[in-house]
């Protein structure tokens, strides 16, 4: 159905790029001299709000702009398993729209939206072939959201952001208070979630000095983690109690999640792997150094890991107001797969490919012309790296071991099977 053999540039005449693939013959790829959109997604599953954010993109730059997406892999920002495994959605992503789909490491998924929208700029930036960086906003208006971007990392909002995290209240209401004290009624663009990922995006281009131009498309259907519309959160619960989701995902989709489904490799989440996380959790030696803890937060992970009995009791009893859900259930990822603050200080060491299609696989050939970081397309590459790239390679391989312990099918369990992924390349 697809190869992950070897490609070669046989003619070039203008835009048109002939290439082949071993089992597929020879294919006319139009764009050799293309721009490149990138998308920073999590695709948990794909859905047609994905596909419509892809089509928009395309509407601005052109039907001949390449897409290139970031995804998370197995685990997700919000602090869960990813409904499906990586392999199945980045399949999703390119039969739906995407050129090339590189991957996420699970440490810098589980972040904070500054880490997650930085680390995906420093990939992109690593790969050196994207112009653009697409994202989907409420405001819909790039403008408004530069300036947003700029008043926030301004030295004013960084001293009140600093003076009310000081008060004891969350990062976000501290953000907000800054905006509301330094924008007035524009302050608002804080209030909806995909506009402050969207800033995020835009913090980290400038911090980095980027090449890529921001672009960004009306979100529509719902809030980024809501209930209504084609949100991602919907369609999960509509999955994990086995209702149908047909109309809320690209025909493409259908037999990849039909396949994952009757193999038992998902719908998955976070509650099918329950004991297991409470085991690990009650053997952590050191919550201190686990990625995401601070201020004696730790001292309540210590104390109700081993008091409660389940990951939402322990969760609600760590919790206050200062943090919020998500982050408690990342640090408790964190500590479950051993993620440790060392990578706060660690850019990614190596760019993993995880799926493309033809045209895809032309931006992977400029890629590797161009770029300085290692790009690895099979696994055993990793054994010519330094040590940095084998601790996090060894880490996502551990990270996936534990992830396929929430399979129903006991058959799909076996361990280090990032050792056998290659990306899945398809045609155009």
């Amino acid at each position: 159905m697809h190869n992950t053999g070897k490609f070669k540039r046989y003619k070039g005449i203008n835009n048109l790029l002939i290439i082949k693939f071993p089992s597929e013959g020879w294919h006319a790829v139009t764009g050799w001299f293309m721009k490149t959109v990138s998308i920073i997604c999590e695709y948990n599953p794909f859905h047609l709000g994905h596909a419509g954010h892809i089509e928009k993109t395309r509407q601005l730059l052109g039907d001949d702009v390449a897409v290139v997406c970031v995804m998370s892999g197995n685990f997700v920002q919000r602090g869960d398993f990813a409904v499906f495994n990586k392999q199945a959605r980045a399949k999703m992503a390119v039969l739906s729209g995407a050129d090339l789909v590189v991957e996420l490491p699970t440490p810098y998924v589980l972040m904070s939206a500054e880490g997650f929208a930085q680390t995906g700029v420093c990939i992109l930036d690593g790969l050196d072939v994207c112009d653009y960086l697409s994202f989907g906003s409420e405001a819909n208006n790039i403008g408004l959201l530069q300036e947003a971007a700029g008043i926030i990392m301004s030295d004013n909002a960084i001293d009140i952001l600093k003076e009310r995290l000081n008060e004891g209240v969350s990062y976000a209401t501290a953000q907000q208070f800054a905006a509301d004290t330094l924008m007035g009624k524009y302050a608002d663009v804080f209030k909806s979630p995909n506009n402050v990922l969207g800033i995020e995006y835009i913090k980290a281009l400038n911090k980095f000095k980027s090449k890529m131009l921001p672009i960004t498309v009306s979100r529509t259907g719902g809030d980024h983690d809501g209930d209504t519309g084609f949100s991602a959160s919907s369609i999960r619960n509509k999955l994990l109690i086995g209702d149908q989701i047909d109309t809320l995902i690209p025909a493409s989709c259908n037999e990849i999640i039909n396949d994952e489904t009757t193999s038992g490799r998902g719908p998955v989440s976070i509650k099918h792997a329950e004991q297991a996380i409470i085991s690990r959790l009650r053997s952590v030696d050191d919550f201190s150094q686990i990625l995401g803890i601070s201020e004696g937060l730790e001292q309540r992970f210590i104390k109700y890991a081993h008091s409660e009995p389940t990951i939402e009791a322990i969760l609600t009893k760590i919790k206050t107001k200062r943090y919020p859900m998500s982050r408690l259930r990342r640090i408790l990822l964190c500590s479950v797969l051993n993620i440790t603050k060392e990578y706060t200080d660690i850019s990614p060491p190596y760019i993993k490919i995880s799926a493309m299609n033809d045209r895809g696989a032309l931006l992977l050939k400029k890629a590797r012309k161009q770029t300085k970081l290692p790009i690895i397309t099979k696994p055993a590459a990793v054994n010519k790296l330094c040590n940095i790239s084998k601790n996090l390679f060894n880490l996502e391989v551990k990270a996936i071991d534990f992830y396929t312990l929430a399979y129903s099918n006991e058959n799909e369990r076996f361990g280090k099977q990032e050792w056998y992924n290659s990306p899945t390349v398809l045609p155009l």
